[in-house]
């Protein structure tokens, strides 16, 4: 009998915690949750040099961060640094490290931390994309982009993550991908290494939630393609529901999101009604939508990033 009131209890304090968090989610919806102030905290940026990572830089330096920026060009990154200094930045530390090293992930986050102090936002942006189909594609060319996309996030929680659990405060943001969603054609390592990150940066959200982390936030990122020349040649059939997105566009969105502290960014917002027709519709539908929206075809154009020269 005991047992049985317990399981009760269990279950009421269940339902009635549930349902709160569902009705405290609809009220952030009407009434918004302050953006918390990042002044003065440590971000590091990885692929700091160019695209994507340059504008997450001159943005939080308008915010008032301590700026770290991390890529393999050190004449990109330094030009980097540069704008972020002028762009508002006092505190601007810009490093050459190719995260796709472990050993140099480590040496360099050492470095890190006895000339600038701990990380308290991380934001694992470097990537890179073949944009071969998978028989055409060099071994080396596959494992390159595991270790960028993927291998790297972990070497970077290994380096930063303890000095969050025993701050209890911390942001880790993962860039992903919409290919690190669904499977897009003639890019299987690219989504196999941004599914990997995904699934990594969630399970290292539900591991800080399980050990009471709770100054711990994260937040997934899965853009569609981003007009930075990574995907350049890239076209999109129906520009209406999957725009390549405008580079400003999307770091003001990731910004945000980080200020609002959002578990997941998807762009644009088609990928939520996606991802929820993608759970439940039959496989064959699901592939009528996809050759309808010319998700099959997306990359037949694409030429890469252009080396300066």
């Amino acid at each position: 009998m005991s047992s049985n009131l317990e399981s009760a209890k269990e279950l009421l304090v269940f339902l009635g915690k549930s349902l709160f968090s569902i009705l405290e989610a609809i009220v952030f919806k009407v009434i918004p949750q302050p953006r918390k102030n990042v002044a003065g905290e440590i971000v590091l940026i990885t692929g700091a040099g160019s695209g994507l990572g340059r504008l997450l830089a001159l943005q939080f330096a308008r915010l008032g961060s301590v700026l770290i920026l991390w890529d393999l060009n050190q004449e990109a990154n330094e030009e980097t640094r540069q704008m972020a200094q002028e762009a508002g930045a006092t505190r601007v530390h810009a490093y050459v490290c190719d995260c796709s090293r472990k050993e140099e992930v480590y040496r360099v986050a050492d470095q890190v931390k006895k000339e600038v102090g701990d990380v308290s936002i991380l934001i694992n942006n470097a990537g890179i994309v073949t944009g071969r189909k998978f028989l055409e594609c060099p071994d080396e060319l596959m494992e390159k982009s595991l270790d960028v996309n993927f291998k790297a996030h972990l070497w970077t929680y290994k380096a930063f993550l303890p000095a969050m659990i025993t701050n209890n405060h911390g942001h880790l943001v993962c860039i992903s991908s919409s290919a690190g969603l669904v499977g897009v054609n003639g890019l299987a390592d690219y989504c196999a290494s941004k599914f990997a990150a995904f699934g990594f940066a969630e399970a290292m959200f539900v591991e800080t939630y399980a050990q009471k982390q709770k100054g711990i936030k994260t937040t997934i990122v899965c853009p569609f393609f981003i007009k930075t020349g990574m995907f350049e040649g890239c076209s999109t059939k129906c520009p209406t529901l999957l725009p390549i997105l405008e580079p400003e566009y999307a770091v003001r969105k990731i910004v945000d999101a980080i200020l609002q502290e959002k578990l997941y960014l998807y762009m644009p917002k088609f990928l939520y009604l996606m991802m929820f027709l993608k759970s439940f519709l039959p496989i064959k539908t699901g592939m009528l939508i996809g050759d309808y929206l010319g998700i099959f075809h997306v990359m037949d154009g694409f030429t890469g990033q252009k080396k300066k020269t």
